[in-house]
């Protein structure tokens, strides 16, 4: 069968947390995006269903996973991340992401109690990750970028834990077989952390110095290696999905969380 363009749609809940560097990592593996900006005015909603793509990304944002108020396409958000791990639709939740996607099926996710993670940390593999098609690759400690103050402070029944750390122990989990959620960001550089902490009057220093560039180089290859399996991972699914429902038009039904 002849390998295809893997269709991506891309949540985009805050202007200032774009793709970033992420977008070149997934085109560069064959993906096309559809970046769908549910804040501006003159945009689709979310959708509510997926027959249409083959992955789903959900990027991050200075508001928290319940915060409906403020961006009140959050519910729909959820539901659409609860659809997505019921179907086993590849789906990767990034900060914010990975916080609507435990909150989306079942976990808590409440302000970190021992205050913000910002800047260069390294994260821990769980032995759960050897047994990960994306994780399994990682080195053992793999560099990340934090920028949040909320945490997922209970993982959803039945999560797999991938990867720890000292700080706040939830840093990377599976939901279902093909849904991911981490807690750091992958996409941005380091003058783009730095961007987001001057913005917010944070001072530049300790793990927002020189920690942040050896961070960025060590996670150049890594995280984009790991974007690269996103998109394989993607693609084979659907080519092995190419004779199933989804492709006789038959839409898969949605499944709503309960809260």
């Amino acid at each position: 069968m002849t390998p295809r363009t893997v269709r991506i749609l891309v949540l985009e809940h805050d202007p200032t947390d774009p793709l970033l560097r992420l977008r070149d990592w997934l085109v560069e593996a064959g993906a096309t995006l559809t970046v769908l900006r549910p804040y501006a005015s003159d945009v689709p909603a979310v959708p509510t269903e997926l027959a249409d793509v083959d992955a789903l990304i959900s990027l991050g944002g200075e508001m928290g996973a319940h915060d409906d108020q403020i961006a009140p396409w959050l519910p729909a958000t959820r539901e659409l991340l609860a659809a997505a791990v019921a179907q086993a639709k590849p789906t990767l939740g990034i900060c914010l992401g990975g916080q609507l996607l435990a909150a989306a099926t079942g976990g808590t996710v409440r302000c970190g109690p021992d205050g913000p993670e910002i800047g260069a940390y390294l994260t821990a593999k769980r032995d759960a990750a050897d047994d990960d098609p994306l994780f399994a690759d990682l080195p053992m400690t793999p560099d990340v970028m934090h920028y949040h103050d909320d945490i997922v402070a209970v993982l959803p029944p039945r999560a797999v834990l991938l990867l720890s750390s000292t700080g706040y122990p939830h840093q990377a989990f599976r939901v279902g077989t093909a849904a991911w959620g981490m807690q750091f960001h992958i996409e941005p550089t380091a003058e783009d952390v730095r961007a987001w902490a001057r913005a917010a009057g944070v001072p530049v220093t300790g793990r927002l110095g020189p920690l942040l560039d050896d961070a960025e180089k060590a996670m150049g290859q890594v995280w984009r290696d790991f974007a690269h399996r996103f998109v394989k991972l993607a693609g084979e699914q659907a080519q092995q999905s190419a004779a199933g429902p989804r492709a006789r038009g038959v839409r898969l039904p949605i499944v709503t969380s309960k809260k």
